[in-house]
């Protein structure tokens, strides 16, 4: 009987002190934010024109339009990561890196973004089509498409689009490996954008 007792007390306080170690451990519940931030560096460099040209807030796609991080496993089916995602939208994140990397190119006197409006030269239209990472190939790769349309404000009128799509492959089956491989990608199309714009605006 006294064996008994304490083998329950003893079951009792293991009981008790896994719970309390349990309470002090540290539960990861939030998810990890992620941002896309490449800025190329070997961009056309002009002289500068006086011109500006109105950088408006990318348009995207519905399924890529929130902070969630989408990927596929299975052709024509998207899904979303639980634990990671993107600090901002996608259009939120590419209009500062659109803004930078034309800037950077010295083309344009001065180049804009909402809410500055004013009378501009050039405006540039942005839609993020496809931004996701696909793990139906080998490797498994970040596929980003946008396409960008250029337009002159005395025209009123579009005078130029182009459409870039990059398939970025990951160095490993992840979702941060797909962050690095989406920044790579990044950089890839806002090189081709800056030598769009400038060769249109031209």
């Amino acid at each position: 009987m006294k064996g008994s007792m304490a083998r329950a007390a003893l079951v009792a306080l293991c009981a008790i002190l896994l719970s309390g170690c349990a309470l002090l451990s540290p539960v990861e519940t939030a998810a990890k934010k992620h941002v896309l931030s490449s800025i190329p560096l070997d961009l056309p460099n002009e002289r500068t024109r006086s011109a500006t040209l109105l950088v408006l807030v990318p348009e995207t796609h519905p399924v890529y339009g929130t902070t969630q991080m989408a990927y596929t496993t299975q052709v024509h089916q998207i899904a979303y990561f639980s634990r990671n995602e993107w600090a901002e939208t996608p259009a939120q994140m590419m209009l500062p890196l659109i803004v930078k990397t034309i800037s950077n190119t010295h083309y344009f006197s001065e180049v804009r973004s909402p809410p500055h409006f004013g009378r501009h030269t050039f405006a540039l239209r942005t839609e993020i089509l496809e931004l996701k990472q696909d793990f139906t190939s080998d490797p498994a790769i970040l596929q980003l498409t946008i396409r960008f349309h250029l337009s002159r404000e005395a025209m009123n009128r579009v005078i130029a689009t182009k459409e870039v799509s990059v398939r970025e492959p990951l160095r490993e089956r992840n979702p941060s490996a797909g962050v690095a491989a989406a920044n790579e990608a990044a950089g890839k199309v806002l090189r081709e954008l800056a030598r769009f714009v400038v060769e249109k605006a031209g």
